[in-house]
C-alpha cells in the first residue's frame, strides 16, 4: 500500500505545485483556486461518506479503491487540455472524488490489519511513505518546469499534466498487484441511517474537534499561491513559482520526517491530546502565515519557515486522523465511521477553501486570519474531547 501511496503522490504532487502557476498563465484570477479546491474538496466529502458504507455492507474495500486510484490519476491529465476555469474546475472535482473514494477505505483497510498497540507507528509510518511521493513530485514538477519549453506561458504545465499519468498509473497497477484486503462480512441489511446511530459518542465528540478545525483548514495549494504572489514582484513568475515550489518540498520533507516519530509517539499518550496540540500548531502557523500576507513579505527564511510549520501540523493531523478513529470504532463499522470522517472533513476543507478564495480579492490576510481562529476553536473541542474520554 506504501508502494500505491508513493507513485500516486509523485504524480498528485507534480501537478499541485504547478498549478497556481499555469492558473495565472491562463488568466484565472487567484481568488477562483480558493472556490476550485473548495468545491473539490466538497464533491468528495459526500463520497466518502456513501463509499464506506457501502464497503461494511458488500464487506469488500479494494475494488472500491482501486477505481478511486484511477479516478484521480485520469482527472488530474484532463487539466492539460483546460483553457479557463471551468475545465480546471472539472478536473480538481473529479481528482478529489477519486481522493474521497479511496481515502477513507485506505485507512480503514490499514486499521483492520494492525494491533491497537501499534496503530500510530503504522499510521506514521504510512504517511511518512507516502509523502516521500510527495517531495518527489514536486521536485518533478519544478524540474520540468524549467526544462520544458516555454512557446507559450501555458505549455510546460500542460506537459507536466501529461506526464502525471505515468506514475499515476503505476499507482493503480501496485495497488490492484500487491494489496491483500482483510474482508469482513457483508452487512447486506445495513441502511445508512442505522449504520450512522450506531456510531458511539466518543467517536462522534472527536468529530466535533476535527470538524470545526477543518472549517479553516484550507487547501495548501492556497499556501503555494500566497507564496507565489508574494514573491513574484522580486523574482518574476516564472522564478517565484519555482521557489514557492521549493518551499513546499520543504514543507513535504518535514511532514515525512515527522509522521513516523508522531505516530510512535501516540501509542504511549492520548491520540486526541497529540492531536489537539497539532491543531493549535496549525492555528499559530496560519497566524504567521496572515501576518506575512499582509505585510507583502518577501523574506525566503521566513517563508520557510512558515512552509515547515504547516508540513509538521499537517504529520500531527494525518497520522492521528488515520489512527485514532480505530480506538473508537468497532471493526464491522470502521467503513462507515472513517467514511463519516471523511465527510466532515471534505464538508470543512469546502467552507475553508471557499472562504480564502471569497476573501483573497478584498483581503487575504482576513481570510487566513478567520482560518487561524477556527483552527484554534478546533484545537481547543479536540482538547476536550480528549479530557472526556
Amino acid at each position: 500500500m506504501t508502494i500505491t501511496s508513493f507513485l500516486s503522490d509523485v504524480g498528485h504532487e507534480m501537478v499541485t505545485v504547478v498549478l497556481p502557476g499555469f492558473l495565472h498563465a491562463i488568466g484565472v484570477p487567484a481568488g477562483d483556486l480558493g472556490w476550485i479546491e473548495g468545491s473539490a474538496d466538497g464533491a468528495a466529502s459526500f463520497l466518502k461518506l456513501g463509499t464506506g458504507w457501502i464497503s461494511d455492507r458488500i464487506g469488500r474495500r479494494k475494488p472500491i479503491v482501486a477505481g478511486g486510484y484511477f479516478v484521480t490519476t485520469t482527472a488530474l491529465a484532463m487539466l492539460a487540455a483546460a483553457v479557463s476555469w471551468p475545465m480546471v474546475a472539472l478536473g480538481r472535482v473529479l481528482s478529489w472524488m477519486g481522493r474521497g473514494i479511496r481515502s477513507p477505505l485506505r485507512d480503514a483497510m490499514l486499521a483492520d490489519t494492525v494491533a491497537p498497540e501499534a496503530r500510530g507507528k503504522v499510521f506514521g509510518l504510512h504517511r511518512a511513505g507516502d509523502t516521500v511521493g510527495a517531495v518527489l513530485g514536486p521536485l518533478l514538477g519544478v524540474f520540468l518546469l524549467a526544462r520544458l519549453p516555454h512557446l507559450t506561458p501555458a505549455e510546460p504545465f500542460r506537459i507536466i499534466f501529461l506526464i502525471s499519468l505515468i506514475p499515476g498509473l503505476g499507482a493503480v497497477a501496485a495497488f490492484v498487484l500487491l494489496v491483500r484486503e482483510h474482508a469482513h462480512a457483508p452487512r447486506q441489511g445495513l441502511r445508512l441511517h442505522h449504520a450512522l446511530r450506531q456510531l458511539e459518542a466518543p467517536f462522534r465528540g472527536f468529530l466535533r474537534g476535527v470538524g470545526v478545525f477543518g472549517l479553516g483548514d484550507f487547501s495548501h495549494t492556497l499556501l503555494i499561491l500566497a507564496a507565489t504572489q508574494m514573491l513574484a514582484p522580486v523574482y518574476g513568475l516564472v522564478r517565484a513559482a519555482q521557489i514557492a515550489g521549493i518551499l513546499y518540498v520543504l514543507h513535504n520533507v518535514v511532514y515525512a520526517a515527522a509522521s513516523f516519530p508522531i505516530g510512535a509517539l501516540a501509542d504511549h499518550m492520548s491520540k486526541p491530546r497529540l492531536l489537539a496540540a497539532g491543531y493549535a500548531l496549525g492555528g499559530l502557523t496560519t497566524v504567521a502565515l496572515a501576518l506575512l500576507v499582509s505585510g507583502h513579505h518577501s523574506g525566503l527564511a521566513v517563508w520557510a519557515g512558515v512552509f515547515a510549520a504547516a508540513g509538521a501540523y499537517l504529520a500531527v493531523e494525518d497520522a492521528l486522523e488515520g489512527a485514532a478513529p480505530a480506538d473508537l470504532l468497532a471493526p464491522s463499522a470502521r467503513g462507515t465511521g472513517y467514511g463519516v470522517m471523511g465527510a466532515v472533513n471534505g464538508v470543512g476543507d469546502f467552507a475553508a477553501s471557499a472562504l480564502v478564495g471569497a476573501f483573497w480579492g478584498f483581503s487575504p490576510a482576513t481570510a487566513f486570519g478567520i482560518s487561524a481562529a477556527l483552527m484554534l476553536a478546533g484545537a481547543g473541542l479536540m482538547a476536550v474531547s480528549a479530557e472526556r474520554r
